[in-house]
């Protein structure tokens, strides 16, 4: 496994899918307080869920992800 400093994988793609998450509580945030209305709401996180399936499909495989199969 591709070790970090704080002994996790540092695989750039393991960290997409928290950075995703993120994202899309931020949008939920943002539609509950008001900043962003319910039609952005609901046209921001399928875009999001849909990238990061597009980014599971499409990115590279890592040493420790390929080291499994």
């Amino acid at each position: 496994m591709n070790q970090g400093m704080n002994g996790g994988c540092s695989c750039t793609h393991h960290k997409m899918v928290p950075l995703f998450i993120t994202i899309i509580g931020v949008i939920f945030l943002l539609g509950a307080t008001g900043y962003l209305s319910a039609q952005w709401v609901s046209i921001l996180w399928p875009i999001t869920l849909i990238l990061i399936g597009l980014q599971k499909m499409i990115g590279p495989m890592c040493k420790c992800c390929s080291m499994k199969k």
